[in-house]
């Protein structure tokens, strides 16, 4: 099955790490300017998602017993819905309440343009919306 999300090994190494300091997690993107464009990283169901948001992925990363929804605003998804995203991690701090930023790393996001033949087998696989 083709993914809309999924994660580098700095990335996955770093949710390990958040996961076993605050528990379980979710990230949530905007889209909005500056460091409101990059994933945000919080614990799960601490960032209150509703109709405007949708759940791209359920992400699973190995030695985290639960799966890390991700989000983004509806609006963005517009946008970003013929990508694949990869989160990855990096040295520097970002802005905002995402719970990386005190461990010196930031998230952040790369895509790709998904191929034709993924593009249509993401058709039988929608977002969820949120508040669902």
């Amino acid at each position: 099955m083709v993914e809309r999300v999924d994660v580098t090994p700095e990335a996955a190494d770093l949710l390990r790490r958040l996961r076993a300091i605050h528990g379980p997690l979710m990230f949530h993107q905007s889209g909005g300017c500056c460091d409101g464009s990059a994933p945000m990283c919080y614990l799960a169901g601490e960032f209150r998602t509703g109709g405007s948001d949708v759940r791209l992925e359920r992400l699973e990363v190995e030695d985290v017993p639960e799966p890390i929804d991700f989000w983004m605003s509806a609006a963005q998804f517009e946008y970003w819905a013929h990508t694949r995203l990869t989160i990855d991690a990096v040295p520097g701090r970002g802005g905002g309440f995402s719970l990386e930023s005190p461990e010196g790393m930031r998230f952040l996001t790369r895509s790709r343009l998904f191929t034709d033949e993924e593009y249509r087998e993401l058709a039988d696989h929608p977002v969820v919306p949120g508040g669902s």
